[in-house]
């Protein structure tokens, strides 16, 4: 391991002068540099005079840490990627990125990037290759990873840089991020922008090792430490590590020494940061010294920097008033949403002549196959789903056909490879992760609902994934494999979500979910895997999302169900055949396939919902709602709602049945029809 501290003797209270060398760089390159910080340097300074007018809600400054932003984005070629943070308006600037648009931006006005649905650095634009952050700071990190990896399997030979502070070094997405990228070699440069304080947190108080650039030691990822507030030495030394990793692609960790000038917004201030700490670091602003650098060179005159520094003034007023002068958003309920998702062109394929008999797991097994021929830029990750084949075995004999680059086993890191996925979808392809069980998402929790389910409606970008998610009981699998936790994302706007009962509904259905560019949970019950087979079609096909199922036709009582819960409402109603039934399969949550609930509603005048999940705050909860909202007028009975108990679900087979709501849904059917 080489961990190279690029300049010695950094970061000390007494010794903060900054020695700048020419290198090979031209006047032409310096000069760049120099008017690429003014710049950032001087939105700032009007921004600031803003936010005091109430003109901008919130900014978080970046003043002192310039060199940082625009060494890296000038050492990027501008189709390579960046993700950056909300310190990194160099980053904006120096790609070009028009004035007018970014202030309308941190204004929330239309011309901006998010159509003011998020703030200040919270965006993307494919248009400039930059990859904005969320509030959660971690996830930036994996989504680089996917974007790396789309480079490899593309052969771009490009590089991507990331962004982070010190603080979320100390998140688990860092380290995941960090891993992933090492055992996959990919070609990301990590930039740690260590400035002293997270909020008021100074760095003992957030680790501690003497550098963060040593974590790189343990996942064997070269690392340096850069003075951050030298732009020569940044930008020299990142022009060189990107040049290396796009010929021979391996992640870089730099950890750039420089310091937080200002609060770390605006409204908290400074106090918390002794006065001698700021006065020795004002001392060492990248600006004021490499315009003094330039000067003695004579690369630099006062003239030309007075007319450069005008010509900014000037483009900074008129992109300001071209801002000011743009009306306020009006809001429109249909148009917010509609953004929720990218708009999918649904597209039917139907095979009916070719059938044959197979299980709930080969229908997986074989849409999922089918898929990966069908989409060339696919791919499939999750543990164990390379050589083994998954643990239920959906993925086996993949790799011989698709080799290992599309078919990958990942280390044991949920939220990273949710991450990767966006990364990819960023970069033009799909992917399909499988949650070895859908208790582990857990762990990917945050990337699911708070970077996938809203990066469309924040921005315009898609999140073009799968999560296979292996859920239910009936395997007396315990606690922390045998949830059924749809409920969990139902209620985040932004994901589909996808429950079959049947072999034929869960290849169509899967097929569909992987054509669709938004985010889709694909809820695969365990119980059914081996225990169901039916007549399945051979050849591709798709079934159509928010088109439930009428698995059978009664005037006396609608059931609406999903999944396993399907099959044992269909074993009671075998019992009971003077109970003429609807019943409704959903198969897909969201979007809900209400017409066909409400309408069976009233026509039957009674409706039971069973939901294998516990009842308190489940879907069912939602449709009875529904019911009760849209049919009151035509209900005979009370809406019924059957589920689990409200317990965790126990392991032993005994205390899994009385868990279990099925003699409950039986008592309850009969109540019902009686009623």
């Amino acid at each position: 391991m080489n961990i190279q501290i690029y300049l010695m003797g950094i970061a000390t209270k007494t010794d903060l002068s900054i020695s700048y060398y020419k290198k090979d760089l031209d006047n032409a390159t310096l000069l760049t540099l120099y008017k690429n910080m003014c710049r950032p340097r001087m939105i700032e300074e009007k921004m600031l005079i803003l936010l005091r007018q109430g003109k901008i809600s919130k900014w978080f400054s970046g003043i002192g840490q310039e060199a940082i932003s625009v060494g890296v984005t000038m050492a990027l070629n501008k189709e390579e990627y960046i993700l950056p943070m909300h310190r990194n308006l160099g980053v904006f600037t120096t790609r070009d990125i028009p004035l007018f648009r970014l202030f309308c931006q941190w204004q929330g006005k239309l011309p901006g990037f998010t159509n003011g649905r998020d703030r200040s650095f919270h965006f993307g634009s494919q248009e400039f290759n930059i990859v904005g952050m969320i509030s959660h700071l971690g996830p930036q990190l994996g989504v680089a990873d996917g974007i790396a990896l789309a480079s490899l399997l593309k052969n771009k030979n490009t590089a991507t840089a990331v962004f982070t502070g010190e603080g979320g070094t100390s998140e688990g997405d860092f380290h995941e991020a960090l891993n992933v990228a090492s055992v996959w070699k990919l070609p990301v440069i990590f930039c740690i922008e260590n400035n002293g304080y997270g909020l008021s947190t100074p760095t003992h108080e957030q680790y501690n090792c003497k550098h963060l650039a040593d974590r790189g030691k343990g996942y064997n990822i070269e690392s340096f430490i850069v003075d951050g507030n030298n732009i020569v030495e940044v930008y020299d030394k990142v022009s060189k590590l990107a040049s290396s990793i796009r010929k021979k692609p391996r992640p870089i960790l730099i950890e750039f020494k420089t310091f937080r000038m200002r609060g770390h917004e605006e409204a908290s201030g400074t106090k918390y940061v002794p006065q001698e700490l700021l006065d020795a670091w004002s001392k060492k602003d990248p600006v004021v010294n490499f315009r003094t650098y330039l000067m003695n060179l004579g690369v630099l005159d006062e003239i030309s920097d007075k007319n450069f520094k005008e010509e900014i003034s000037k483009e900074i007023t008129i992109a300001l008033e071209k801002a000011n002068a743009e009306p306020k958003i009006t809001p429109n309920i249909s148009k917010e949403l509609k953004d929720v998702f990218k708009t999918f062109d649904y597209k039917e394929f139907i095979e009916k002549d070719k059938t044959k008999e197979i299980r709930f797991v080969d229908a997986i097994s074989e849409g999922l196959r089918q898929s990966m021929s069908k989409h060339p830029d696919l791919v499939i990750m999750g543990q164990d789903i390379a050589e083994y084949g998954g643990v239920f075995k959906v993925t086996e004999g993949f790799v011989d056909t698709f080799g290992k680059e599309r078919v990958r086993n990942t280390p044991i890191c949920e939220s990273a490879i949710v991450e990767a996925g966006m990364g990819l979808s960023i970069a033009g392809m799909k992917s399909v992760i499988e949650m070895q069980f859908a208790d582990f998402v857990s762990s990917g929790f945050n990337p699911v609902v708070n970077y996938l389910a809203k990066s469309h409606y924040r921005w315009n970008q898609n999140a073009n994934i799968v999560l296979r998610m292996p859920c239910g009981a009936g395997v007396a699998a315990g606690p922390f494999h045998s949830q059924t936790n749809e409920a969990w994302f139902t209620k985040t706007p932004g994901l589909k979500v996808v429950y079959p009962a049947f072999p034929i509904d869960a290849k169509g259905l899967l097929n569909t979910a992987v054509n669709d560019p938004n985010p889709v949970l694909f809820f695969e019950h365990k119980a059914l895997y081996r225990s169901i087979r039916q007549e399945v079609p051979i050849n591709y096909y798709t079934i159509p999302f928010g088109k439930a199922c009428l698995h059978q036709t009664g005037e006396d009582i609608s059931i609406i169900t999903y999944g396993a819960a399907v099959h044992w409402a269909l074993d009671v109603l075998k019992k009971y055949p003077e109970i003429q039934a609807d019943l409704i399969d959903l198969r897909t949550l969201c979007p809900l396939d209400k017409e066909t609930i409400l309408s069976s509603v009233v026509k039957t005048g009674k409706a039971i919902i069973l939901q294998e999940d516990s009842l308190f705050g489940g879907i069912a909860s939602d449709i009875s709602s529904l019911i009760m909202e849209e049919c009151f007028e035509h209900l005979d009975a009370p809406v019924k709602r059957v589920a689990s108990m409200e317990t965790p679900i126990p392991f032993i087979g005994e205390l899994e049945e009385q868990y279990l709501p099925k003699e409950r849904f039986e008592k309850a059917l009969v109540e019902l029809h009686k009623y």
